[in-house]
């Protein structure tokens, strides 16, 4: 029997919640959904139905985002555009959009905390095996 299991969100850890709230919402346009002041905040795609979640460090927690172990990947309709917008609102773009060998589309930045955010259109080939060239 197949496990009937729905993704429902990514935890965020962050060193400064508002500052990450800010972020997803001002800058990405994430939707807030519920949050328990000083310490933890949940937030909706504006456009589908996925969330994310931002979580306070607690005392002696720590993690080094610059070591990797996450990266968040969000579609965007309108890639180039969008990006031009976060440029406008002085978001510092590691990568500009450029297609991947793969055919997907990818930007590249990072959110307040250091966490890698890949902003990708791949359409149709989302779910799809990607054919690879003989």
């Amino acid at each position: 029997m197949r496990a009937a299991l729905e993704f429902n969100h990514a935890m965020i850890y962050t060193k400064n919640l508002e500052r990450s709230l800010g972020f997803y919402q001002e800058i990405l346009g994430f939707d807030l959904i519920d949050a328990y002041p000083g310490a933890y905040a949940r937030l909706k795609n504006p456009v589908g139905t996925t969330t994310i979640a931002l979580h306070l460090l607690e005392p002696g927690q720590s993690f080094d985002s610059a070591a990797g172990g996450i990266r968040l990947y969000f579609e965007v309709k309108g890639l180039d555009a969008f990006c031009r917008t976060l440029e406008k609102k002085n978001v510092l773009l590691d990568q500009k959009p450029v297609t991947m060998p793969w055919g997907w589309r990818h930007a590249y930045l990072r959110d307040p905390d250091g966490h890698e955010i890949s902003l990708f259109k791949a359409g149709n080939a989302r779910l799809k095996k990607r054919k690879v060239p003989t």
